[in-house]
This record gives C-alpha cells, sequence and structure tokens, in this order.
C-alpha cells in the first residue's frame, strides 16, 4: 500500500483549512485517511502550522512521500530538505533583439562606469598635486 503525506481541503467556499494527513493514494482528496498529522491554515501569518513532528517522522520512515506542497511546509520547518529547482527553460528568457538591446545597454553602463571611475581618479591626482603658488611661495628666498 502507497501511502502519501498530503493535504485534505476543510472549511467553506474561499475560507481554505487544510488537514496533513497520511493517506493511501488511491484515496480520494477529502476521503479516508489513515492518520491525521497537522492542520494547515493559509489564511492567518501566525501558528499556520500544526504538525505533530513524531508521527510526520514515523511516516516518513515507513516510506510515505510528501506531496509538493507538504514537502515544502516540512523543508520550511526543517524536517526535510528542501526539494532541488530545476533549471527553467529558453522559454523564460526574452527575445533576440531585446536580448540585444539589454547588452547594449549594459554596455553603455560600463562604459559610464568605467569613464566616472577615470575622472574620480583624475580628480584625486589633480587635489594631491601641489599648486603653482605653492612652488612660487617655497621657492622665493625670505626677504630680509
Amino acid at each position: 500500500m502507497a501511502v502519501k503525506i498530503r493535504l485534505a481541503r476543510g472549511g467553506s467556499k474561499k475560507k481554505p483549512f487544510y488537514r496533513i494527513v497520511a493517506a493511501d493514494v488511491r484515496a480520494p482528496r477529502d476521503g479516508k485517511f489513515l492518520e491525521k498529522l497537522g492542520t494547515f491554515n493559509p489564511l492567518i501569518e501566525e501558528n499556520r502550522i500544526n504538525l505533530n513532528q513524531e508521527r510526520v517522522q514515523y511516516w516518513l520512515s515507513t516510506g510515505a512521500e510528501a506531496t509538493d506542497r507538504v514537502h515544502k511546509i516540512l523543508a520550511e520547518l526543517k524536517i526535510l530538505e528542501p526539494k532541488k529547482r530545476t533549471e527553467q527553460t529558453k522559454q523564460h528568457l526574452p527575445k533576440k533583439k531585446a536580448q540585444e538591446r539589454m547588452a547594449e545597454k549594459a554596455a553603455a553602463e560600463a562604459e559610464a562606469k568605467a569613464a566616472a571611475e577615470e575622472a574620480k581618479k583624475a580628480a584625486e591626482a589633480e587635489a594631491e598635486a601641489p599648486t603653482a603658488d605653492e612652488f612660487s611661495t617655497e621657492d622665493k628666498p625670505a626677504a630680509e
């Protein structure tokens, strides 16, 4: 018998409330379950998740698999390791012309940044260099 740790929905329309249950994979979502492990209330900020961690550990040790959402909840509670996110396909990237425009913009920003740094260095060097007035007062002998 394959067991999953999953969410069973309760609550009324537009006010969801979930029980975290261990259930047979063939059972309906809100139907028969083996054991209630906790609750999850997405509508509140504090104490959203109440969980019997010992029983969750037991079911995981017996081979029960957590569904994606329950796995995410258990990862937040540091019971399970977070799932590795696979790299997305190229569909999420902008089209070719937009990428070219972005590259041009980045190059222009880099040039502007380099020019600003160069101007800053030149200003610092100019500030450190002695002026002509300093040379003229130091070089003249004192008038007696």
